[in-house]
């Protein structure tokens, strides 16, 4: 796990950027607070800067408690980050992906300018019903980016080594606008870490196709084509499963006290979990500073 991220040649400090980017679509599961500590053990590890870049365009399911977990769990696990908001309040006034629909809607402007690129959709793949071709003007109309049969992204990932994903088969035609008119996640992402600089990204395994969707998508621009690889190094580690091996999902989070986030144990469950993944003694798993010594 993550050994080859481990043994290349390390940039500078300059050029190691990383971000924790959750959602507050939810209440946050052991599998986001284990993607927190791997980032953050991968961006201290080499220097870098650490982001908190939290994802809100999702409206309708943000809540202001799921944005005091995410907060609650980072003071938990005792993770510092060197830029973004302190609070939630300082969050929905100076950070919110609101104040960066100009940016989004730009991008979606350009793409929607290349022939044959995107396309209006009127109807939801998970209908069971074929999209309908409509004009991107159409009220209510989603926004999709156009992938070619046989489209397959290829690049080297920090713990699985080469991978090939099928994007074409796996995200086709993906949304990069919602119908209400907000830039959907695929393209909110990729402008996100060019304005923030990242160059390490650290995601599940179940994440690839949308790497892959962002690294074609952002190819199709000149003004975005620096998110790519190698400049970005990505690391997609595997996911965490319940009891009956289901994995571990938002949806299906009960509220942080009955949870994982009060366990007798404390942050060492956590830590546990980050260090069966990095193939690290029981031993390492006693503290983030442990950790960071048995992987360093």
């Amino acid at each position: 796990m993550f050994e080859q991220a481990k043994n290349e040649q390390q940039p500078t400090k300059s050029e190691v950027v990383g971000r924790l980017a959750p959602t507050p679509s939810g209440y946050l599961h052991l599998g986001n607070a284990v993607n927190f500590v791997l980032t953050w053990l991968l961006v201290r590890r080499a220097g870098g800067t650490l982001h908190l870049r939290i994802d809100d365009l999702d409206r309708a399911r943000l809540r202001r408690a799921y944005l005091d977990n995410i907060f609650k769990t980072i003071e938990w696990l005792g993770l510092d980050y060197d830029h973004g908001p302190s609070g939630p309040d300082d969050f929905l006034r100076h950070y919110s992906q609101l104040l960066q629909l100009p940016a989004y809607n730009e991008v979606l402007r350009r793409l929607a300018q290349r022939p044959g690129l995107v396309y209006g959709s009127s109807r939801s793949r998970t209908s069971g019903a074929a999209a309908e071709v409509v004009p991107l003007a159409t009220p209510g109309a989603a926004w999709r980016a156009r992938v070619p049969a046989g489209t397959t992204i290829c690049f080297a990932d920090g713990s699985r080594g080469a991978v090939q994903v099928p994007l074409w088969a796996e995200m086709p035609d993906f949304i990069i606008r919602k119908k209400d008119g907000v830039a959907a996640y695929q393209l909110a992402s990729v402008v996100d870490d060019l304005r923030l600089g990242t160059t390490v990204i650290v995601r599940g395994l179940d994440l690839l196709p949308s790497t892959a969707a962002q690294l074609w998508l952002a190819a199709q621009l000149p003004e975005t084509r620096a998110f790519s690889a190698p400049r970005l190094r990505f690391c997609h580690h595997a996911l965490l499963t319940d009891p009956i091996g289901q994995k571990l999902s938002k949806s299906t989070q009960a509220a942080p006290d009955a949870a994982w986030l009060s366990s007798a144990a404390g942050p060492a469950v956590v830590y546990r979990a980050v260090a069966r993944l990095l193939g690290l003694p029981s031993a390492a798993s006693e503290s983030l500073t442990t950790l960071k010594q048995a992987w360093g």
